[in-house]
Order: structure tokens, then C-alpha cells, then sequence
């Protein structure tokens, strides 16, 4: 049974954005390892902006400084 496990940060990813996420990891795995699609598990996590750091800055300092 194969536990994908997404993170992106929390800027606006729309649900269908998300279902195909879902989508193509399943299928990756199919194709690739031949796992069953119907026992596959995907999991997003949204993280804010302030919970996700870079270069030791937080994702939201970046954003303001255009990066």
C-alpha cells in the first residue's frame, strides 16, 4: 500500500489542481512500480507561508522580497 505525501506551500492551489496531483502520483506509482491504484494513498499538505523556510528566511520574507 504506497503513502505519497505532498507539501506545497498554502497559496491557492485550486481543487482541480490538487486532483490531478492525486492523479499523477497514483499513476506514477502504477506506471513505474506497478502498484495498485486502488490501495495507493495521497496525501497534501498545505503549509503556510510562515511554517516553510528556505536558505534559513521564511517562504512569506521571501514572497515580500519578490523571490
Amino acid at each position: 500500500m504506497p503513502y505519497v505525501n505532498i507539501k506545497i506551500t498554502r497559496e491557492g492551489a485550486t481543487p482541480e489542481q490538487k486532483a490531478r496531483l492525486i492523479q499523477g502520483a497514483t499513476q506514477l506509482l502504477v506506471d513505474v512500480l506497478g502498484k495498485n491504484p486502488k490501495t495507493t494513498i495521497v496525501v497534501i499538505d498545505e503549509v503556510d507561508t510562515d511554517n516553510w523556510g528556505v536558505a534559513g528566511e521564511s517562504i512569506s520574507l521571501r514572497r515580500a522580497r519578490g523571490e
